[in-house]
């Protein structure tokens, strides 16, 4: 009875075994594909590293840039506060209007103008006379 129950146990074991054995081929070839694939990995990210990290001074110096620009947009608004608004344009403009500089005269000018005004004055005054 002993032999028999051997006998019915061998061919599980045997399978059990091929099993096993299956198994620990598939598993180190995963670790062999695993290793490959790592190599690869560290393979690519040394390749890549340089590139990354001028795209990261790329993207520091357009964050610079970017903050200088703000501040300079933020100062524009601000002095932008104290530019002339569309009312007092048109005040300037109703008296500017009404002074009307257009018609002054420069001294040069009043003199000629005088001059003249005095010299017909001083004809009329002689032929009155």
């Amino acid at each position: 009875m002993a032999e028999s129950t051997y006998q019915d146990i061998n061919p599980v074991l045997s399978d059990i075994i091929n099993r096993i054995r299956t198994l620990e081929s598939k598993y180190n070839l995963l670790g062999e594909r695993l290793l490959i694939v790592n190599q690869n990995m560290l393979a690519q990210y040394k390749k890549n590293l340089p590139e990354f990290k001028a795209i990261n001074s790329d993207v520091k110096e357009i964050k610079s840039e970017l903050f200088k620009l703000k501040e300079v947009i933020n100062d524009l608004i601000k002095e932008m506060q104290f530019f002339a608004t569309k009312e007092d344009i048109k005040v300037l403009e109703k008296y500017i209007n009404l002074w009307n500089p257009i018609k002054f005269i420069t001294e040069e000018e009043l003199d000629k103008i005088l001059e003249e005004k005095l010299k017909i004055r001083g004809k009329n005054a002689r032929q009155k006379k």
